[in-house]
């Protein structure tokens, strides 16, 4: 009944995914860039997971939210990629139906969502272990730290499922064409034939609304953090303090970065062009800043990733070995 309701309601079944404007021709070379960046992206924030979980070193808080992170991150880019490499293989554009065009734009939204209260935690994480060093065992506790993920997640796979209804209602007589490389809102939306004036206005206010708030504690986070930093008189203290948080810091400012200037530049059509590559920031640079700024400059993590290394290669030693000496 759902479905009969929706043809009555909508002309358009499917959207066409437009995808980069780039002659079909010179289209394997950003094809291979973005395939090999997946797949780094991937397999990086994969080592990054597998390490947490073996290394009891990393099993502390701030990696066990780096771990969710990761996870996150896996899933987030898988959402987008898969279908930005079909578009630069498909001459016409990517057929999406229009229940996997919603599906879309909802576990993107709400990943993002997701990301950006998972940042706000692990900045709370690191101001209580930096400002808080002596309390910190006691207030960052095992279940706080399950709370706050599960918390994380709950919270940003709630936050759009009304605007999600709401598009779902939208009437879409045609055109059908999408231009971007993925189903975003207001590429969505603008095609639809119904008044979208007020759900325009009520996905921005929420939207802001969840970002605004999380980013001013992130930032309170930090300025707290500089604050104890500097007050600190020790300068090994205050190098370890800071580089400790410089690696978040990059993650947080590309990723808020890249989600401003999307979402504020006019919607011209050199802007929507522009917004294509800025969406590149969050959908597949971010992700693969976290395993390169955690793993590079992190010496936990690479000291993990190096005994994962080691036992990997000792155990197929002593196989080959045992292989040797049965023949």
């Amino acid at each position: 009944m759902a479905d009969a309701e929706r043809g009555n309601q909508s002309h358009v079944t499917e959207f066409i995914l437009r995808g980069f404007h780039i002659p079909y021709p010179f289209r394997m070379g950003p094809f291979v860039l973005v395939l090999l960046t997946y797949l780094t992206t991937v397999l990086g924030n994969t080592l990054i997971i597998v390490a947490v979980l073996v290394d009891r070193g990393l099993h502390t808080p701030m990696y066990f939210f780096l771990g969710n992170l990761s996870c996150l991150e896996i899933w987030y880019t898988s959402n987008l990629v898969p279908r930005m490499l079909q578009g630069l293989l498909a001459e016409k554009g990517v057929v999406i139906s229009f229940g996997g065009c919603i599906a879309q734009l909802y576990i993107f939204g709400s990943q993002a969502a997701t990301e950006i209260l998972l940042l706000t935690v692990m900045a709370y994480d690191r101001y209580l272990a930096i400002c808080h060093p002596l309390r910190y065992t006691a207030l960052m506790n095992g279940r706080v730290c399950v709370e706050l993920a599960s918390c994380s997640w709950l919270g940003g796979f709630l936050f759009n499922p009304i605007i999600m209804a709401w598009i779902y209602r939208l009437r879409f007589c045609g055109p059908n064409e999408i231009d971007h490389f993925f189903c975003d809102f207001l590429p969505l939306v603008t095609l639809s034939c119904s008044d979208t004036r007020l759900i325009t206005l009520a996905a921005f206010l929420l939207s802001s609304t969840a970002t605004l708030i999380p980013f001013l504690l992130t930032l309170t986070s930090y300025a707290l953090i500089l604050a104890a930093i500097v007050k600190n008189p020790s300068r090994a203290g205050r190098r370890k303090a800071f580089s400790t948080c410089t690696s978040h810091l990059i993650v947080v400012s590309t990723f808020y970065g890249a989600l401003a200037i999307v979402y504020m530049v006019p919607t011209v059509s050199t802007a929507v062009n522009l917004n294509k590559v800025f969406s590149l920031l969050y959908s597949l640079v971010t992700p693969l800043l976290n395993p390169l700024i955690y793993a590079l400059r992190n010496k936990d993590v690479n000291e993990a990733l190096r005994t994962m290394a080691a036992r990997l290669v000792g155990s197929r030693r002593r196989g080959r070995g045992k292989e040797k000496a049965g023949i």
